[in-house]
């Protein structure tokens, strides 16, 4: 039995409709009367009607074969280009494992689910090239400063690249988008740096940021959020530029300001000027003792202040040119004042008598003759500052000779070893004033040793109020070696009335009357007084020399007698009791007496 559908049961049923077909024209044609001829005519002519339309379909279904042999092939050769684009290598095409066993359709619908899966595959890989390559671009323009040569190269070579969709390939493309994002964020960081530092300049000088940002490039004072900050190199150069060129006027204008703020403080001082006044500038004035680095302040070197500070300074300048004489006249006492510390002779030429007869002539310029006293006073104490120690070797030495006056003053007074109040005290004092006394003359040894070795060293005279300190020494040592022969003569001649009183008084038995002792001396007990009352006459070491001097010459006595502009105080007496060595009147004799048998004793103010 033939299967419906089956091309012999097709064939069968087609015979016999084409039988039936056949036997039904024969029958007509017999009705009709057509001729033997005519009916071989006409069937030669259906029979060859028959086969073109036979033909038609057999070359319809080839045509139609062929097309898909060729949609098999070209979705093989679709699988096969996706797989290879997306890297795919584990997966078995349809067509490739039933190659002989399915007929074309069947084939062609095995591979189409795969097909559409991979092309599915390839839109989310192409995607996320898109986007890596649309960051990649944005950033990329970005660090180049959006050129567009160089963007045009970037697009071309990712164009050209489309074809490898690998994962290998995503994987290079991310990691150049992270290198990229890195060096962006650096760069970013980077620019802030620098305008944070241009911030920070132009706050200090005064300047407008704003404009001084939008010279290098308008992103960087952006006021929409939608335009992001330029960070190629030519904005990281325009930038370093800014900063340089900033700090060279920051520099300029440091200098400037110290400069006139140093004029600012010798004004002054010249002018005494209040202190409530000086505060009014007190930001500006620690810009002199400040570095670069550390000055911050807002506008403290903006134009504005450096020209309030420029104004302040020319109307001081103009004060002072008014009262120039005044300071002067002060600076000169100035200079007077430490020549008389420092025991140093001031420099005549600029004294106040001839200062003041210059600027009143109009000869000379008062600030040149500031000037020149300026530099007077700057020589002083360059000068006193050579001499400190041999100043201070004087001081001791005047302190040793002061010691020694008190302690002669203190010999006299015959109340010394009374229990009263500080007599304790004063012992001491004498015991250490001995001590002392005993140094001087090595005191006065050493200082001339001191003085001729800086007289060597500076090839000059050491003066003291203009006496030469060598030539006081001098005197001072040979006065005092006459001193001590007068009171070695003294106590020879003392030792003589001694004798001559015990013969006396073994002879007549007198005594002295207490009632004349009163006159030895003053109610304080130090100094010894002649009949009237008085201290006698002290004479003085002329120029020729005397045997009997009484006072040791100082550098002060040097002064007293010396200079006489009245600069320096009175000089001071090493020995402010003299001695009463001088012959006894002889109309006084029982004082003398008196007198001799005191010093006699072993607690005597006249012993030596």
């Amino acid at each position: 039995m033939l299967e419906i559908g089956s091309p012999n049961a097709l064939f069968f049923r087609t015979n016999t409709t084409c039988n039936n077909l056949l036997r039904e024209l024969q029958k007509i044609w017999v009705e009709i009367g057509e001729s033997e001829t005519e009916k071989d005519r006409m069937l030669m002519e259906l029979e060859r009607e028959c086969l073109q339309i036979y033909q038609r379909k057999v070359d319809e279904a080839a045509n139609s074969k062929a097309k898909l042999h060729q949609s098999v092939a070209a979705i093989e050769a679709e699988v096969a280009s996706l797989m290879a684009a997306l890297g795919v290598l584990n997966i078995n095409s349809p067509i490739k494992l039933d190659k002989g066993s399915k007929s074309l359709k069947e084939k062609l619908a095995a591979v189409t689910p795969l097909v559409e899966e991979l092309r599915i595959q390839k839109e989310e890989r192409l995607k996320q090239f898109s986007d890596i390559k649309a960051q990649i671009e944005k950033i990329s323009g970005e660090i180049s400063g959006y050129s567009d040569h160089l963007n045009k190269a970037m697009i071309s070579s990712l164009t050209l690249e489309e074809q490898d969709l690998t994962l290998r390939k995503l994987n290079e493309y991310q990691t150049h988008l992270r290198t990229l994002q890195k060096e962006k964020s650096d760069r970013l960081n980077k620019v802030l740096g620098y305008v944070n530092e241009v911030h920070a300049l132009c706050g200090v000088l005064g300047v407008d940021f704003s404009q001084t940002v939008c010279e290098v490039h308008p992103s960087l004072h952006r006021t929409d959020q939608e335009q992001s900050t330029n960070i190629s190199d030519s904005t990281l150069e325009g930038l370093e530029h800014m900063i340089q060129k900033l700090k060279t006027e920051r520099k300029a204008r440091i200098q400037k300001l110290k400069d006139v703020v140093a004029s600012l403080f010798e004004l002054w001082n010249l002018m005494d000027t209040p202190q409530e006044e000086r505060t009014k500038f007190g930001k500006v004035t620690y810009v002199v003792r400040s570095s670069e680095a550390t000055i911050t302040e807002p506008g403290i070197l903006s134009t504005e202040t450096i020209e309030q500070v420029s104004a302040e300074v020319e109307s001081l300048s103009k004060l002072k040119a008014s009262r120039m004489k005044e300071l002067v006249m002060k600076r000169r006492s100035e200079l007077e004042d430490l020549c008389r510390l420092t025991h140093i002779q001031p420099d005549t030429s600029t004294s106040a008598e001839k200062s003041t007869a210059l600027i009143d002539s109009g000869l000379v310029d008062p600030s040149e003759l500031l000037g020149n006293i300026e530099m007077q006073i700057n020589k002083i104490k360059d000068e006193a500052q050579s001499r400190k120690d041999i100043m201070d070797r004087i001081d001791r030495w005047l302190s040793a000779c002061e010691e020694e006056n008190w302690l002669e003053e203190y010999n006299l007074d015959e109340n010394r070893y009374s229990a009263g109040r500080g007599g304790h005290v004063n012992l001491k004092r004498a015991e250490r004033a001995r001590v002392t006394i005993n140094k001087i003359p090595g005191m006065v040894d050493n200082l001339i040793k001191k003085t001729l070795v800086w007289e060597n060293d500076m090839q000059n005279s050491f003066l003291y109020d203009g006496v030469r300190l060598v030539n006081i020494l001098e005197d001072y040592k040979l006065t005092r070696k006459q001193q001590e022969e007068e009171k070695k003569r003294y106590r020879d001649q003392k030792k003589r009335q001694d004798l001559l009183l015990t013969q006396r008084e073994s002879v007549y038995g007198s005594k002295p009357s207490p009632r004349r002792s009163s006159s030895f001396r003053k109610p304080n007990g130090f100094n010894i007084s002649n009949g009237n009352g008085s201290v006698p006459p002290t004479p003085r070491r002329s120029s020729a020399g005397t045997t009997t001097p009484d006072i040791l010459l100082t550098p002060r006595s040097y002064s007293g007698h010396h200079r006489q502009n009245g600069y320096f105080k009175e000089f001071r007496r090493l020995t402010s009791t003299p001695l009463n060595y001088v012959a006894m009147q002889k109309e006084d004799t029982v004082s003398t007496t008196y007198t001799s048998i005191y010093s006699s004793e072993p607690d005597s103010p006249l012993q030596g």
